[in-house]
């Protein structure tokens, strides 16, 4: 896949899944957009290696639930860049819970970062796409939001669902523009938000689990996912939009 002269935001970028994406844009010759909300040094390091493998990448802080703080980092793209070809929605928070369980707080973190993040990147990233007839967005969602219910993750879950509709709301609204809008949704994958608080042992435990259920008998990776965002990103996908793809293993439950 060729990126080169391509600009790509990608959203929590500063580690696992989204560092994973960014760095494989990088090594396919795109200019990169590293995003964070606190995690600054993991977000230099990010740059740093990207820059290393030759590459282009500068750091924007943004929480993604604030219109200003987005209109500010788009702002710092176009100065930099002078356009975005590709944004990745990957920026998302986690917090467990049962519907008798959950928390005023929990819900509405998680919708402002997981959805309400998604809608306004998407939003003000599409009108400079707009400008230009093209764009490629990506979404990340999950599969506890692919109509699953799961233990402890009422608010995560209705937030990723809603992530899956707005894909389709958006690539219904942005494709007479040139622009694909399209949904990757992850199964287990190793990464620091699955991991969480749980000791090694307890998170070891919950792998097993993760693994017992998919069909290949193993966990993702971020590598696993950034593959397939590429995908959608590239313009060998021109004609797919609206569209979810499950990168999962063969999660039993869905086949």
């Amino acid at each position: 896949m060729d990126f080169k002269d391509k600009v790509a935001v990608v959203t929590g970028s500063s580690r696992s899944i989204g560092r994973g994406v960014a760095l494989a844009f990088a090594r396919e010759g795109c200019a990169l957009v590293i995003n964070y909300r606190k995690s600054r040094d993991e977000a230099d390091e990010v740059v740093k290696t990207i820059k290393e493998m030759g590459g282009k990448a500068i750091v924007v802080q943004c929480d993604v639930s604030k219109r200003e703080d987005v209109e500010a980092m788009f702002k710092a793209v176009i100065d930099e860049y002078g356009k975005v070809d590709i944004l990745v929605n990957n920026a998302g928070i986690a917090s467990g819970g049962s519907i008798l369980e959950t928390t005023d707080e929990s819900w509405d973190s998680q919708m402002a970062v997981n959805l309400k993040g998604v809608f306004l990147c998407s939003q003000i990233a599409a009108r400079l796409m707009v400008e230009r007839k093209y764009g490629k967005i990506v979404n990340i969602s999950s599969n506890s939001g692919f109509g699953i219910a799961m233990d402890g993750e009422t608010s995560y879950a209705v937030s990723k669902a809603g992530v899956i509709q707005l894909t389709k709301s958006c690539a219904y609204d942005l494709g007479p523009y040139g622009i694909n809008v399209n949904c990757v949704a992850p199964g287990a994958v190793d990464t620091v938000m699955l991991q969480g608080s749980r000791s090694d042992e307890e998170y070891a435990k919950v792998l097993q689990g993760r693994i017992d259920r998919a069909s290949l008998g193993i966990y993702g990776t971020p590598e696993d996912i950034a593959n397939a965002v590429l995908f959608f990103a590239n313009d060998k996908s021109r004609y797919i939009t609206g569209k979810i793809l499950l990168v999962d293993g063969g999660r039993k439950d869905f086949l």
